[in-house]
């Protein structure tokens, strides 16, 4: 049964009829009360489930760093499940149930603020080295934003980001990477965000590498296209509000 605080003209929660109230973000909301499903395991709901867990997987790990990178998206949904959206919608290629995930195609970050160039990404023994060019004087980028970086490790379904990494005139960042990640495939990201932290780039995407090898990483784009100060890691434990088998 729904209840109404606020009078006849206020927002309701609970289910009133074939509709549901739903109060978020201070804004109240009626949604379709969800049809009973005969069969709940179609071809294509099940395809739908194989896509959100696929895109889940990867993004889990980074939750904190994506509540920064997609915060220019979070009005009517949470940051978190704006980055799902665009992943489900760009970031997935092949055929149900032979799914994979573009990494290429995928962003940590998501805006209108300068993005970086010439960006690369070089393995050491036990770290990764970031460099970009410094193209501050260019639209609207300034010397002061500072890098949003993640590491991810699939394997391990892990991630080392960082949310107020180097300014962007400083043109470098070294990343240490865990001692159990070694001899992992690593995928590297790099974006801006401005130093008030209201404006964020698009990433860029600086392919993969093995951890623990010397070498650069496969940079498809050319670079064309933690916490503060600091790297943080996790295994799951992102948000997750979006409807699977919608």
């Amino acid at each position: 049964m729904g209840k109404i605080k606020q009078g006849i003209l206020g927002g309701f929660s609970g289910r009133v009829g074939t509709v549901i109230g739903v109060c978020s973000r201070g804004m109240a909301f009626m949604r379709a009360r969800a049809m009973n499903i005969r069969n709940p395991r179609t071809e294509k709901q099940m395809a739908q489930r194989a896509k959100f867990e696929l895109v889940q997987d990867f993004l889990s790990p980074m939750a904190s760093l994506l509540r920064v990178g997609f915060r220019l998206y979070d009005q009517e949904q949470s940051a978190y499940n704006a980055a799902m959206s665009y992943a489900l919608l760009n970031a997935v290629s092949g055929a149900y149930p032979n799914f994979a995930l573009d990494h290429a195609a995928a962003l940590i970050s998501r805006g209108p603020l300068t993005p970086p160039v010439n960006a690369l990404a070089t393995a050491t023994a036990d770290s990764i080295q970031l460099s970009w060019a410094d193209n501050s004087a260019v639209a609207s980028a300034k010397q002061t934003d500072r890098a949003l970086i993640a590491i991810i490790n699939p394997a391990k379904g892990e991630a080392i980001t960082y949310t107020e990494g180097a300014e962007r005139v400083a043109g470098t960042q070294t990343v240490a990477l865990w001692d159990h990640w070694a001899g992992d495939v690593v995928h590297c990201y790099l974006g801006f965000a401005s130093e008030d932290g209201q404006k964020v780039s698009n990433s860029r995407y600086l392919g993969q590498i093995t951890a623990g090898t010397a070498g650069n990483a496969g940079n498809p784009g050319a670079g064309g296209t933690g916490n503060t100060g600091g790297n943080t890691g996790g295994t799951g434990g992102g948000e997750e509000d979006l409807d699977p088998d919608a």
